[in-house]
């Protein structure tokens, strides 16, 4: 976890998994987060998984249009649709600004 700026804009993507071709989804999963990872404006992103297998990633953009850009980022939307069709029963999206961060660790 790391601090994210004032008015930095959080994506919130909860899904939960079909379960079915798991190897080709790890290897997709690392994919995106790695291209997030190059693309303007993409400030990082936090993980979690359920062992009922609810699965979360917030990812956090400078802002709105840094935010949009990955969403229509062309090699992001085919590896969604694969997703829709192959990974998730089921997913939701939110896009919020943070308004406060804070950080603590032991």
């Amino acid at each position: 976890m790391q601090l994210h700026p004032k008015d930095s804009i959080a994506v919130i993507f909860c899904a939960r998994r079909t379960g079915s071709a798991e190897a080709d989804y790890q290897v997709a999963a690392a994919a995106m987060s790695a291209l997030a990872a190059q693309q303007p404006g993409y400030l990082g992103e936090d993980h979690a998984r359920s062992a009922e297998g609810l699965g979360i990633t917030i990812s956090y953009w400078r802002d709105d249009t840094s935010a949009k850009a990955w969403r229509d980022h062309p090699d992001h939307a085919v590896i969604r649709d694969q997703g829709r069709d192959r990974w998730y029963s089921e997913y939701s999206l939110h896009v919020a600004r943070v308004e406060r961060s804070y950080d603590w660790q032991k």
